[in-house]
């Protein structure tokens, strides 16, 4: 299991017959999902203004929002299953096109004249710039599913057992700078210019990531015994051990990272009365979760290159996930700014401490031509954690206050902590 290349020298080029630079590979895969993440974060601050650019209903706005990770999560598996069957490369790079497509739909939704196409229940009324929102968001979310998919197949690959964990923690710090390095361009463009432009930007960024991967992403070819149908992917998990809690503890972080805190942060903030010289809840937040994003991606690097050099890469995750566990501890426990801001480090540390050493460690278990399919699983598993995360945390919350909220999230990063050690070191 694992250990698809051909084997790595030390400066990380490959050696045998693979024909393709381990380094150079791994840092286009990681560029690429970078400039996704930008692209993303670039068109995220002006999407929840749309409701009054196109005159929209609120619930239309909120469908907008939630069609990329609603189809992102319906493709998963099958992207894996397409990209175990023909290989890495072809996919991802059209998954990269489609996601550099998505933005220049925005534009198209902002010049489609206001044709009202009925009322509906729970939605309300409908525009046709609201669907072809909604059409391009889809769009971007199946572009997105076979990015991520094929880029943890591709890091898969082409790395060893030795060297996996280091470029995961590269791949994955990717991800977690380029959404919030999108945020604030995406606010500055919609501030000097328009909206329009930020959209163009985007749009412009992601089709540049596709560029790229055509020159270097490599003809990884699939070596499995062929596609696995998606009714036979549950007895596939089954049958390896491992993958099962591997996802269940994404899910996990992706709740309670990008659901509870990211959702009700600044309402806490807020709560508590927050402010740091001219900034208010708002901008404190924004801030604090900015450090803790910066946190988040120098730990992932940190803990993928240390879990490399251990015989059980999975006890990189005892720290992580108690970091984790201490960071919602110190949010619940200690309610002023100091507490906030050190609760949200520690979180961001525990996040991208654990977040590549299960990659890492999923490939690791993953047998060769399964990449994509346990690669799909994966990202399954963290995108319902995403979902359920802002459609628990309000409600929680409103019932038992933003202390015992935490506590429980702390809770689980121990439950997550106990669920990955005591089945993966068994």
């Amino acid at each position: 299991m694992g250990g698809h290349g051909e084997g790595t020298t030390e400066d990380g080029t490959a050696s045998g017959d693979a024909g393709y630079d381990v380094r150079t590979v791994a840092i286009a895969v990681t560029a690429g999902v970078f400039l996704g993440g930008v692209a993303t974060g670039v068109a995220f601050p002006t999407l929840p203004l749309l409701d009054r650019v196109l005159g929209i209903s609120a619930v239309m706005l909120g469908v907008i929002l939630a069609a990329n990770r609603i189809a992102r999560l319906l493709m998963n598996t099958p992207a894996g299953g397409v990209i175990d069957s023909v290989g890495a490369r072809k996919p991802m790079i059209a998954g990269l096109f489609v996601q550099g497509l998505a933005p220049f739909g925005y534009v198209v939704g902002l010049q489609t004249p206001p044709i009202g196409l009925g009322a509906y229940p729970v939605v309300g009324s409908v525009s046709a710039p609201g669907l072809v929102f909604v059409l391009a968001r889809a769009f971007w979310g199946i572009g997105s599913a076979f990015v991520f998919v094929g880029a943890f197949a591709v890091i898969t690959h082409v790395t060893e057992r030795e060297d996996r964990g280091r470029w995961t923690g590269y791949m994955r710090a990717g991800q977690s700078l380029g959404f919030p390095t999108g945020l604030v361009m995406g606010g500055v463009l919609a501030d000097l210019f328009d909206i329009q432009t930020a959209f163009l930007t985007a749009g412009t960024l992601a089709m540049s990531a596709g560029v790229v991967g055509l020159f270097v992403l490599p003809d990884v070819t699939p070596s499995g015994t062929g596609r696995t149908p998606l009714r036979r992917l549950p007895a596939l998990v089954r049958s390896v051990p491992g993958v099962l809690p591997i996802g269940v503890a994404n899910g996990a972080i992706r709740l309670l990272f990008g659901g509870v805190l990211l959702t009700t942060a600044v309402k806490y903030a807020a709560v508590l009365g927050l402010e740091f010289d001219a900034l208010g809840a708002a901008g404190v937040t924004g801030l604090v979760m900015g450090a803790g994003v910066l946190a988040s991606s120098a730990a992932t690097v940190v803990a993928g290159r240390v879990s490399d050099r251990l015989d059980r890469r999975e006890l990189a995750t005892l720290p992580a996930f108690g970091v984790l566990g201490a960071g919602f501890a110190t949010l619940a426990s200690v309610p002023s700014l100091v507490g906030m801001f050190g609760g949200v480090l520690l979180v961001g540390a525990g996040v991208g401490g654990a977040g590549p050493v299960l990659l890492a460690a999923l490939g690791d278990r993953s047998p060769a031509g399964t990449e994509g399919k346990f690669g799909g699983v994966y990202n399954v598993f963290g995108d319902v954690g995403l979902s359920v995360g802002p459609l628990v945390a309000f409600p929680a919350v409103t019932a038992v206050g933003y202390e015992t909220t935490y506590l429980a999230c702390a809770a689980v990063a121990v439950a997550c902590l106990l669920l990955v050690n005591a089945t993966l070191l068994r």
